[in-house]
């Protein structure tokens, strides 16, 4: 059997899990931004525009656990632990906090049914794959999973990097 007459996995988790080592071993704290609906939990006072982004470090997290489906953690929001629990077709991006390096992904498809903004997300599958710019500035990503762990303070260059699409 050709390997390319079946159907393969995603090649997300794994991408995701290359980016989170690679931050990690380089001492960066790595961040995702995920897209938020039902099947997403997280704090929902975090979510901003539909998305959060979340510090996933080692040092920001507990029983960090990338799988191939889901990536789960616990991480503290405002002083309280809270089990976080993520299917990885909904990581838009994850990025080093410190430089902006990162991937980011095609947001996933809302079912019909459930899209109030159905015409919104027909123009964007019709554009093609849209990766959005994802802010790491904390006034932009309040939902960021760590008080004060896993990454430093703001350089004095200025603000922090954004992750930016290359074509």
């Amino acid at each position: 059997m050709n390997p390319q007459d079946r159907d393969l996995p995603s090649t997300r988790p794994y991408l995701i899990r290359a980016m989170h080592e690679w931050c990690t071993d380089n001492g960066f704290s790595p961040y995702m931004a995920v897209h938020v609906d039902r099947s997403v939990q997280v704090p929902s006072e975090y979510v901003n525009n539909g998305e959060i982004v979340l510090n996933v470090s080692l040092d920001a997290t507990s029983g960090l656990k990338l799988g191939n489906d889901w990536i789960e953690f616990k991480a503290r929001f405002g002083g309280v632990a809270r089990e976080i629990l993520v299917p990885v077709s909904h990581v838009v991006a994850i990025y080093a906090r410190e430089n902006g390096q990162g991937m980011a992904f095609p947001a996933p498809q809302a079912p019909a049914a459930d899209a109030p903004d159905a015409p919104q997300a027909d123009a964007e599958r019709h554009a093609g794959p849209a990766l959005r710019a994802v802010s790491t500035d904390d006034s932009a990503a309040p939902g960021q999973a760590a008080d004060g762990e896993g990454g430093g303070p703001q350089g004095p260059k200025g603000p922090r990097p954004a992750l930016k699409r290359v074509k």
